[in-house]
């Protein structure tokens, strides 16, 4: 990761050790809510909203805190999909991917309170098709995209995933 502004903050927050992340795949109408986030060296990166868990705290109570800060919505966790370990240097974490539906709240983009107010990383919120999220670079959308067909299949997805974490550089 390019040692810019937004990629020294990431790389001092989240970089060179290990993290325990949360997921929610929340669809509607055949649509995928996806948070944008800035990489460092004006790269992108496209994913569902998640996070860093807090010691002591749930997975599940954790991901409802996510959901909160990054979309407004408050949300009810449903299943548990699968595991993805990500591998981009200097990140490195255990992805947990649970499905996720309404209960309130409108959609608004959130702000990260790990990150300074003027390194704010989300860059934009927004409702995807399998269309849309296949139209963008493969390496500016999170792995678990890369080869689906529906966005269906991501509920079909069970087990450990790190497809090898073959990123393009």
């Amino acid at each position: 990761m390019k040692q810019d502004k937004i990629g020294n903050e990431i790389n001092a927050k989240f970089g060179n050790h290990l993290r325990t992340r949360v997921n929610g795949v929340f669809i509607l109408e055949d649509k995928i809510l996806m948070i944008r986030h800035l990489m460092g060296d004006q790269k992108e990166f496209w994913s569902v909203p998640g996070g860093g868990m807090d010691y002591g705290t749930s997975a599940k109570i954790n991901l409802k805190r996510e959901f909160q800060e990054e979309t407004g919505l408050e949300i009810e966790v449903g299943n548990f999909l699968f595991v993805h370990e990500f591998f981009r240097p200097p990140l490195h974490s255990m992805e947990l991917f649970f499905e996720v539906s309404y209960i309130s709240g409108e959609i608004a983009l959130g702000t990260d309170p790990e990150l300074d107010k003027d390194n704010q990383i989300m860059t934009d919120i927004a409702w995807m098709n399998i269309s849309d999220i296949r139209s963008l670079p493969r390496e500016s959308v999170h792995q678990i995209f890369w080869d689906i067909k529906s966005l269906q299949e991501l509920g079909l997805c069970k087990g450990y995933f790190n497809f090898e974490n073959n990123y393009l550089k």
